[in-house]
């Protein structure tokens, strides 16, 4: 049975229109979820729902339990996984208010738990990680914003950054250099964590600022939450008839 999960990034606390009957914290051999999780319907499909970051708590990129939290969605039978990410834009096209499934990624992350494999297993966890985002899940996802008329960008490189810190001018033109047409914070180890998992799982990139060095004007978080107002009832919008379409 496939059943999908939902992990919600900066700007996407809750799904609307889910009906939660029950949450679930669970105990995994890994640490604690980020917060409890969320089971519910959307339409007539079974949906489980967690966010990232935690709530009310939250949790920095670099300290969120991506272990935990993809265990535990996987211990409650989830077989497919969403991850919604909020993203700067560094490629041409990558303005402010861009929807972007990715197809590829670069990690650029330290220091954090990016595998189950601890060595204790008998045998080295050498996954195949050449597409990193599932290609079945990913045209779901393309259908799901044709059928909406959502306008979105098919493919692109998500270049993962430690933070929570955001990129040096310097950094952002590496990146470009390296072939990124996005920056984020949350993308990995996630997406390798999944695949170890056999999860299939692919990203929702919403971009809510230009990379550093690349706008007209200073960063700030007013800026980019304005554009999360506006783009997270899209992102919504086409989750819904992602689980319309291929769920129900």
């Amino acid at each position: 049975m496939t059943r999908l999960g939902i992990i919600g990034g900066t700007g996407v606390e809750q799904l609307d229109g889910l009906v939660v009957y029950r949450e679930h914290a669970v105990d995994t051999p890994f640490g604690t979820p980020s917060r409890a999780i969320q089971e519910g319907r959307l339409g007539s499909a079974e949906v489980f729902f967690l966010h990232r970051h935690g709530s009310p708590a939250a949790i920095p990129p670099h300290l969120v339990n991506y272990r935990a939290n993809l265990w535990a969605l996987q211990s409650l039978g989830v077989t497919e996984v969403v991850g919604i990410n909020a993203v700067g834009g560094i490629g041409d096209d990558m303005l402010p208010g861009r929807l972007v499934i990715p197809d590829q990624l670069i990690d650029y992350t330290w220091g954090r738990e990016h595998t189950f494999d601890d060595g204790g297993g008998g045998r080295l966890l050498h996954i195949d990680f050449t597409e990193p985002y599932d290609r079945d899940l990913r045209l779901a996802l393309a259908r799901a914003a044709h059928s909406r008329d959502i306008d979105f960008v098919d493919g692109g490189v998500h270049g993962v950054a430690q933070g929570p810190r955001l990129e040096t001018a310097a950094e952002v033109r590496r990146m470009a250099a390296d072939g990124c047409d996005l920056v984020g914070m949350t993308g990995m180890p996630e997406a390798a964590l999944a695949r170890e998992l056999g999860l299939a799982y692919a990203a929702l990139c919403m971009v809510v600022n230009p990379a550093a060095g690349l706008g007209d004007v200073p960063l700030s978080l007013d800026m980019m939450r304005d554009i999360l107002r506006r783009e997270t009832a899209v992102v919504r919008g086409l989750l819904t008839e992602l689980v319309l379409r291929r769920y129900s």
